[in-house]
């Protein structure tokens, strides 16, 4: 119980800390095109850090499966309410690029900025957890704040369909979620991340996020740095590709009706354009 509560401090303190140097920016820099870059990369540390610290919390801290998934969909929603327009997801911003809603410069330099914050997210929570602020901050200092096995429980190609299809079935969902007030698509948003992660969280931890994936999946040992790609990388990519083909072109071609693109986050949730 004492490890959970620190945990879950620690989870509202990386939350409190990242809105308010998301506040700060927009305060300091407003009107500014590039500010976007500034969100993404906050947005994308605070996904990747509390991240960290529930796979911390459910492998070593002995969370219960219940209480695991309840902690997924309230972070879940506390993100979807708090990226303001960032995307936070790779797959979201080729998404962008293919439908031609975001440049290549653009999209480029967002990615660039979710996998930049999904390093700095990789050295700054052992930092955090040297502070030795629970026994399962201290448990952990024995590894070397490093994950001791393989996130991958299934051969390769079986792990990288189930991320294709968990990135499929969130791309899929949110556009057909489009006409939903944000205070009801969050929530539905956020219920069918934990829903994914109860299916495949066995698997693969189901992350269907590239930058994510690179932030708390690549530094475990057990798999290649070429099959950990295949499998966080190139499995959501082929998922939000199949899902674009089926919403841009064949859903278009049955019903003679054309799709709205929509700009997604680490969490599949419909945000306003910025550039």
């Amino acid at each position: 119980m004492a490890d959970l509560t620190v945990s879950l401090s620690i989870l509202v303190g990386i939350v409190v800390l990242s809105e308010f140097a998301r506040r700060t920016a927009l305060y300091l820099f407003p009107n500014r095109e590039w500010i976007i870059y500034m969100l993404e990369f906050i947005s994308t540390f605070q996904l990747c850090a509390c991240t960290h610290e529930l796979k911390l919390l459910a492998e070593l801290g002995g969370l219960d499966p219940q209480t695991g998934l309840t902690l997924t969909f309230i972070i879940s929603v506390v993100h979807g309410f708090s990226f303001r327009g960032a995307i936070c997801n790779p797959t979201g911003a080729l998404e962008l690029l293919s439908r031609g809603t975001l440049p290549w410069g653009c999209a480029l330099a967002r990615v660039s900025c979710q996998l930049t914050a999904a390093v700095v997210s990789r050295w700054v929570m052992p930092v955090a957890w040297a502070l030795a602020l629970s026994d399962l901050h201290q448990r952990h200092s024995l590894t070397g704040f490093r994950c001791s096995s393989s996130p991958v429980n299934a051969p390769v190609l079986q792990a990288a369909a189930v991320e294709l299809s968990c990135a499929f079935v969130m791309h899929t969902a949110v556009n057909n979620a489009e006409k939903l007030e944000e205070k009801y698509r969050v929530p539905a948003v956020a219920a069918l991340i934990t829903t994914l992660v109860y299916a495949g969280g066995h698997l693969t931890g189901a992350v269907f996020n590239p930058a994510l994936a690179f932030s708390i999946q690549f530094p475990c040992p057990g798999n290649t740095f070429t099959e950990y790609s295949f499998v966080y990388w190139m499995g959501p990519i082929l998922g939000m590709s199949a899902s674009l083909l089926l919403s841009d072109k064949l859903i278009p071609a049955i019903s003679g009706k054309s799709t709205i693109p929509l700009q997604l986050n680490s969490n599949g949730l419909k945000k306003k354009k910025m550039k």
